[in-house]
C-alpha cells in the first residue's frame, strides 16, 4: 500500500490506486496513481530501498 497527498481534496494519507514506480531524471523515485475519491494523480516521493520493496509486493515498474 503506498500512499500520497492529493493537493485538490488537500488529503492526507491517499492510498494510491494502480500505483506505477518511475524513475525521476535526477536518480530519484516516486510512486504515481490516481485517487479514486477526486480522480488526480497522486505522486508520493520515496526512497530507493522503498521503491524496490513495492516492485517485489507487485507494483508496476515504469521505468
Amino acid at each position: 500500500m503506498i500512499t500520497g497527498y492529493c493537493v485538490k481534496c488537500k488529503e492526507k494519507g491517499v492510498e494510491l490506486s494502480s500505483p506505477e514506480i518511475h524513475q525521476t531524471s535526477k536518480g530519484g523515485y516516486m510512486a504515481k496513481g490516481k485517487h479514486e475519491k477526486c480522480g488526480t494523480t497522486v505522486c508520493a516521493m520515496m526512497s530507493k530501498e522503498n521503491a524496490e520493496k513495492a516492485i517485489a509486493d507487485g507494483v508496476t515498474k515504469a521505468y
